[in-house]
């Protein structure tokens, strides 16, 4: 996607890809982060934001789900805090009955200032604390946002996963930098498929954001992935098979130390 300063626009192109994921057999489809949001100001998801359990954004995550009979990850929805000046950036799953499955908050704030960038969450966005994971009909699967995936640490914290989900909008500079890197290590260090749906082209705001959302397997190979920018979708299988042989083969977690 390449989200505006429109929620209905956004959450109307949303729909069609959900749709299109869904006619290509998709039992689960993340949404990235900012997939409904992505205003001129980065205090514009601070005015539009929806309290728990209620507002546009929520509505279209569970009824899209329940319409389609699979899993829809919304990668980020601003949800108001106590703090008028702040958001929580919560990435909210929804089952097949259109029942919300689970809430994680986004814990590590992106900060970044570099040759006329200029990025701070931490002016609009409240933290988040805990690691959140869910069970799904193939496997268990953890939830991250965009910047968590520079913090290992947290992918330990979720515990053993089949799958790991990483909505973003890494701009061009760290994404064309670090994105297929990071991506493949998590991965890799976590013998999971991590599935990342990005934000991909130059918004209404003059952001470019990196896109090329991917599956990446548990031995670090790219499953699929969509190298244009623009809205699009990217399919691939999880196979629970294939996550056993990894860790059978090179039982790496079994052998921490520290």
């Amino acid at each position: 996607m390449v989200s505006g300063g429109d929620v209905e626009a956004n959450l109307g192109e949303a729909g069609a890809l959900v749709a299109k994921a869904a006619r290509d057999g998709a039992a689960l489809v993340l949404l990235p982060e900012y997939f409904g949001i992505l205003g001129a100001r980065a205090s514009d998801k601070v005015r539009l934001a929806e309290r728990d359990g209620e507002g546009a954004q929520q509505a279209f995550l569970s009824r899209a789900a329940r319409e389609h009979g699979i899993v829809v990850v919304g990668g980020s929805v601003p949800i108001v805090t106590g703090d008028p000046a702040r958001v929580r950036s919560a990435c909210l799953a929804y089952g097949p009955d259109g029942e919300r499955l689970a809430r994680y908050d986004k814990i590590h704030l992106f900060r970044f200032a570099h040759d006329g960038e200029d990025y701070d969450e931490t002016r609009t966005i409240e933290r988040g604390s805990a690691p959140v994971a869910f069970d799904a009909p193939f496997g268990r699967v953890g939830l991250t946002i965009c910047y968590d995936l520079r913090f290992p640490e947290l992918y330990r914290a979720l515990g053993p996963c089949s799958l790991v989900c990483v909505p973003s909008a890494f701009t061009w500079t760290t994404g064309n930098a670090h994105w297929h890197l990071l991506l493949r290590a998590r991965a890799v260090e976590n013998q999971t498929y991590v599935l990342a749906a990005a934000q991909g082209g130059v918004h209404g705001n003059g952001r470019r954001t990196y896109g090329h959302s991917m599956l990446v397997d548990p031995w670090g190979e790219v499953v699929a992935e969509r190298a244009e920018d623009g809205p699009g979708v990217v399919v691939g299988a999880c196979d629970p098979a294939r996550v056993a042989d990894v860790r059978s083969r090179l039982p790496a977690l079994s052998h921490r130390v520290l």
